[in-house]
C-alpha cells in the first residue's frame, strides 16, 4: 500500500503512519513467512532426495533378501540331498561291510560254492554287530553242512596209494620195448 492512495482518501497523517506501521510489520512478517517457504523448499528437495536414496536402498535390500532367501532355500535343498546321499551311502556301506565279513565267513566254513550257499541262507537273520562281527550265520552254516555236507570242502578225502605203486622192479625202459617190436 502506498502513502498516496492514503492521502486522497483524506486520511490524517498520524492515521497513515499508524497504518503504513502496521503494513509495514505485516510485510515483514510476510517476508519471514516468504523465508520460511523457501527453507521448507528446501527441506521438501532434501526429502525428496532422501526418499529417493531411500527407495534405492530398499530396491537393493530387498534384492539381496530375494537372493538370500533363494540361497537359504538352496542350503535348506543341499543339505536335505546331503542328509539322504549320506544315508544311502551309510547303507551301502553296511552292505558292502556285511557282504565281505559273510565271503570271509563263507570262506573260512570252506564253502565251494558261495553263490549257492548264499541262496540257502536267510540273510535278514544275519546282521553286523558294533564290532563288526557277523551274527546269525555260524547257525545257519552248521545247519547246512549238516543237511547238504557235499556244499563244504571238509578236507577229509584220502590220498589215493594203490597198492603196489611203488613203481615198477623191470628195468626194460620204452626205447627197450620199442627195440623189440621194430625186430
Amino acid at each position: 500500500m502506498k502513502r498516496e492512495f492514503l492521502k486522497e482518501l483524506s486520511l490524517d497523517d498520524k492515521v497513515i503512519d499508524k497504518i503504513m506501521s502496521a503494513n509495514g510489520a505485516d510485510i515483514e512478517n510476510t517476508k519471514k513467512s516468504l523465508g520460511d517457504v523457501d527453507s521448507i523448499k528446501q527441506e521438501n528437495e532434501s526429502l525428496k532426495i532422501q526418499l529417493t536414496e531411500r527407495d534405492k536402498d530398499m530396491k537393493a535390500l530387498k534384492k539381496q533378501a530375494g537372493d538370500n532367501e533363494k540361497l537359504s532355500n538352496k542350503y535348506t535343498e543341499l543339505q536335505g540331498k546331503y542328509k539322504t546321499d549320506t544315508e544311502n551311502l551309510n547303507a551301502q556301506l553296511s552292505i558292502t561291510k556285511l557282504n565281505g565279513a559273510l565271503d570271509s565267513a563263507l570262506n573260512s566254513a570252506k564253502v565251494r560254492n558261495p553263490k549257492a550257499i548264499r541262496g540257502l541262507l536267510n540273510m535278514d537273520n544275519i546282521k553286523l554287530n558294533d564290532q563288526g562281527e557277523l551274527v546269525g550265520v555260524s547257525d545257519q552254516l552248521d545247519s547246512l553242512k549238516k543237511s547238504d555236507g557235499y556244499l563244504f570242502d571238509e578236507g577229509n578225502g584220502q590220498r589215493y596209494e594203490p597198492k603196489g605203486g611203488s613203481g615198477s622192479d623191470d628195468k626194460n625202459t620204452v626205447q627197450d620195448l620199442v627195440n623189440v617190436f621194430k625186430k
